[in-house]
């Protein structure tokens, strides 16, 4: 008999990714920050990788597995929603800027890269650090 794949555990692999994703992004502003625009480029591609094996691996969650509700009372409740809210509204805007800003740096257009990246990287890193966060008071709160 062979057993069947547990789909749950892609909510645990879709917050590592986040996390990963949340690393390589500090990593690559502080590349950038520092002058070395080669090893910014490699982290950021790293991070763009990790971001879409995570949006590959949610889609096939949330295709697969049954809903998990939130379940907690009181004050913590409009919390939870409200970063939900947020990051997933956010999550679906930031694909295009991710997409526009990384193609105006590889077609070496610093300072349109540099005006879109300012709106890019903040709402990136937000998007990345709250998916963890969400899945935390989700799954072990």
């Amino acid at each position: 008999m062979i057993a069947s794949f547990d789909y749950r555990i892609l909510a645990d692999v879709d917050a590592t990714l986040n996390a990963c994703s949340f690393v390589f992004l500090v990593a690559a502003l502080v590349a950038v920050k520092r002058g070395n625009v080669e090893l910014h480029k490699k982290l950021i591609y790293v991070a763009t990788a990790l971001s879409a094996l995570f949006l590959g691996c949610y889609v096939t969650y949330h295709l697969n597995a049954p809903p998990v509700k939130f379940t907690k009372e009181g004050a913590i409740r409009p919390v939870y929603f409200t970063l939900l809210i947020s990051h997933v509204v956010l999550a679906a805007a930031v694909v295009p800027l991710i997409l526009r800003t990384i193609w105006l740096g590889i077609k070496d257009r610093r300072e349109q890269h540099k005006k879109w990246a300012k709106v890019t990287a903040p709402i990136w890193l937000y998007v990345s650090i709250t998916g963890v966060v969400v899945y935390g008071m989700l799954y072990h709160l």
